[in-house]
């Protein structure tokens, strides 16, 4: 499992794209169940692959 990124600073100016993505699903994930985290990950997921080949094809 990947690791939070450390923080340094609780200003949330100072945290890259990528850290802000991760302490927001964490947030998201502490008040939902796992069955219904599944949906929305898998759903990220999807999205992250049509960018993704999107990306390729208009390359």
């Amino acid at each position: 499992m990947a690791k939070a990124p450390s923080k340094k600073n609780d200003s949330s100016a100072n945290l890259g794209f990528e850290a802000k993505l991760w302490l927001t699903a964490d947030k998201l994930r502490n008040n939902m169940d796992a069955a219904e985290y599944k949906h929305v990950v898998l759903g990220l997921i999807f999205l992250k692959y049509i960018s993704d080949t999107f990306e390729e094809h208009r390359a």
